[in-house]
């Protein structure tokens, strides 16, 4: 069974956390800081991190970027109390895969579980696919975007949003369709979730992101990719 690391320093929710988690038959491992947290990543093979945003020795945005720039591509759930949109898509461009908001229903962050592990399992036939967008070369393999010599990470849900739009580039597609095969799950009527990965998407790959010349809105559909 799946192995996760859940960075948390509210000890009441941690053990929440951990006890539900064991329940459901994962092998648990708590940290109560970032470097604690990071020890345990380091230690053993990871499936999957839950990651508090405010930590006493770091945030869990500098944690993020140091899993991502270890090379580590296991999916990577952010918790915290802030609801800002700019704080979600920070987390995304740093190469986090989903942001959950506390207050949270346990039930719907274990079904977030759930679906990132399944989704991160490797897929018979996937193969290394790269391709250029612009100046910069997306690989999917990897989940990184190179600009010469640097590599950006990419969270496992910006990978699939670029998978999909780049197997039918130059196509519109439409939020609910990318929310359906993506997450598995209905569009919302104020359901944000795939604009805010478009918004992270676009910072890492427009040389202008406010002047997007690659990832573009197809208004009131969606988005397509022009490479």
């Amino acid at each position: 069974m799946a192995r996760i690391v859940v960075i948390e320093d509210e000890p009441e929710l941690a053990r929440g956390l951990r006890d539900n988690l064991e329940f459901e038959g994962y092998t648990v491992a708590h940290g109560a800081t970032a470097a604690d947290g990071l020890q345990l990543v380091a230690a053993e093979p990871t499936d999957l991190v839950l990651l508090d945003i405010m930590l006493p020795d770091q945030d869990g945005f500098e944690v993020c970027r140091r899993l991502r720039a270890g090379g580590y591509r296991m999916p990577i759930i952010m918790l915290s109390a802030r609801s800002q949109e700019l704080d979600k898509v920070r987390g995304l461009e740093l190469g986090a895969d989903d942001y959950v908001t506390k207050p949270f229903s346990l039930r719907e962050l274990l079904a977030r579980v759930h679906a990132a592990l399944r989704r991160a399992a490797p897929k018979p036939g996937a193969g290394a696919a790269e391709f250029r967008v612009g100046e910069r070369v997306v690989d999917l393999a990897r989940q990184v975007v190179r600009h010469g010599r640097t590599e950006t990470p990419l969270g496992y849900y910006e990978t699939e949003i670029l998978r999909m739009l780049f197997e039918r580039a130059g196509e519109a597609v439409g939020r609910a369709e990318l929310l359906e095969r993506i997450w598995g799950v209905g569009l919302g009527p104020a359901d944000r979730t795939v604009d805010n990965h478009i918004v992270s998407l676009r910072r890492k790959l427009e040389p202008d992101p406010k002047r997007p010349r690659h990832i573009l809105t197809a208004h009131a559909v969606g988005y397509k990719l022009v490479v």
